[in-house]
């Protein structure tokens, strides 16, 4: 019998989604300062983009493993909240290790340092952060799903914001050093993982121990699964090469409209990656004037690092915190109009032209290198960067707005092209649409910066930038059959 899923309070969903406070403070951790860490312990500019293959071919494995298991998953702790407890310790004691890998460093090559601590961290973040949106929807009834994920949006994008920040306030309001050492981190970055690892272990724990999971049979009810149903889950799976030929079969099948919005996610999830592995360097160089040299290992280790270039690194790296957290500003900002924008012009209209400002944004980047120290107020502190550093700002507002497009767009157009009974299936391939295209950029970035750009990281910004025009006009050949 179907029985009606209890309502919930605010506070009890709040609850449910708080743990993603901690988990996308981990996130913003890793986007504004792994690079910068890998190129403190010695790895050079262009095998980074290597480094950060381990997220998206985590994401690709992890998230549909964990999903299935914890679909299946039942026990005293109850369904999803075990891989969410489990996950978030690994991920607490990945990030605590990561900054002291100084120690390790001197036994383990940085590369295969960067291919193990860095998967394991990433990992352990997918099997926390997967099971969170199983979570939010198995426990919010559907009439409260606009709640429940209003709320995850807003946990999000305040984690978003305070891990970005997070050196730079430790720097610049609590007084530590943000400048590196021959083979160190700067003791902001790491202090700033030891806070993010609390409070990722911390917020998930009080997720964890004030939220209570249906049992099975009550779960079962709520969400009209009979028993039928339910065995059908449980029952073994198809062989592998069987299920490998259906899901080829599948997307051979898929609809025309989803193959289009992929070679639009391609080049927008292509953009985003070398900006997540080289704006701290694309920085560093082109605002701060900080030569090429100093990024190439060799180089360090038969020259002593000048305190001018290392206070210049940190600072650089800081403000990148600053310019990610105005991203995330940004992009909520533009959240809020963009159904309006996109039922009144079209949404293929609205989707092109963010891309197109997020491909603006990129490229006037290398305009931004006016060195005259200038006092910025940010209200909890008052700072003193190049005048450069302040006009980046601008470009964010661009990147801001396709960030809010990527992440809204090509679902809503997707979800009306996609047969009822398959719309789970598809939705999970066009994932594949976003990990893809950030493994061929990791791939082939960093031998463009290396072998084309002489190392010059503002030109593989500007490359990311032409990829998201790119975008942009590939959004006009999607065949969306709305009625604009």
């Amino acid at each position: 019998m179907y029985m009606n899923q209890p309502k919930l309070s605010f506070w009890q969903v709040w609850n449910v989604s708080f743990g993603f406070l901690g988990v996308q403070i981990g996130f913003a951790l890793q986007n504004g300062n792994v690079s910068r860490i890998l190129s403190d312990l010695g790895a050079d500019l262009s095998s980074l983009s290597l480094f950060w293959l381990a997220a998206p071919i985590m994401g690709l494995l992890v998230q549909p493993i964990v999903g299935a298991l914890s679909d299946k998953t039942w026990n005293g702790m109850g369904r999803r909240l075990p891989f969410i407890f489990g996950g978030a310790i690994v991920a607490a004691l990945a990030m605590a290790l990561l900054p002291n890998a100084g120690l390790l460093v001197a036994f383990i090559p940085p590369m295969l340092f960067g291919l193990i601590i860095f998967a394991i961290k990433d990992a352990a973040f997918n099997v926390t952060f997967q099971p969170f949106r199983s979570l939010v929807s198995d426990m919010v009834p559907k009439e409260q799903h606009n709640m429940g994920y209003s709320v995850q949006t807003l946990l999000i994008n305040i984690g978003a914001v305070v891990g970005s920040i997070l050196p730079f306030v430790l720097t610049n309001v609590i007084g530590l050093e943000n400048a590196s050492k021959a083979g160190e981190i700067a003791p902001s970055v790491v202090w700033s993982f030891y806070i993010g690892a609390t409070i990722l272990l911390g917020s998930v724990l009080w997720t964890v121990f004030r939220t209570k999971e249906y049992p099975p049979e009550q779960y079962n009810e709520f969400k009209g699964l009979s028993p039928e149903v339910t065995k059908a889950i449980d029952e073994p799976k198809e062989p592998l090469l069987t299920r490998l030929a259906g899901f080829w079969q599948l997307l051979k099948d898929s609809p025309h409209i989803m193959k289009q919005l992929a070679v639009v996610q391609f080049f927008s999830w292509f953009s985003l990656f070398i900006m997540w592995t080289y704006l701290p360097a694309a920085l560093t160089q082109n605002t701060w004037g900080v030569a090429i040299d100093w990024f190439d290992p060799s180089y360090l280790a038969a020259n002593s690092v000048p305190d001018a270039i290392s206070k210049a690194k940190g600072a650089a790296g800081d403000w990148v915190g600053i310019l990610y957290a105005a991203q995330a500003l940004f992009s909520v900002a533009f959240a809020v109009v963009l159904t309006k924008l996109a039922n009144t012009f079209g949404r293929k209209v609205v989707y092109s032209l963010s891309l197109l400002a997020g491909g603006l944004g990129y490229i006037s980047m290398i305009i931004f290198t006016d060195p005259t120290i200038t006092t910025v107020n940010l209200y909890i502190t008052e700072v003193t960067v190049p005048q450069g550093a302040v006009g980046i700002v601008l470009s964010m507002i661009g990147v801001g707005i396709a960030w809010a497009a990527i992440l809204a767009m090509p679902y809503a157009i997707l979800a009306g092209a996609l047969p009822a009974d398959k719309t789970g299936v598809y939705m999970g391939i066009f994932n594949f649409t976003i990990a893809a295209p950030q493994i061929i950029s990791g791939l082939v970035s960093g031998w463009i910066l290396g072998s084309v750009f002489g190392n010059e990281a503002i030109y593989i910004i500007m490359l990311a930038g032409v990829s998201m025009i790119l975008g942009a006009v590939s959004v006009l050949f999607v065949k969306d059959k709305e009625v604009a």
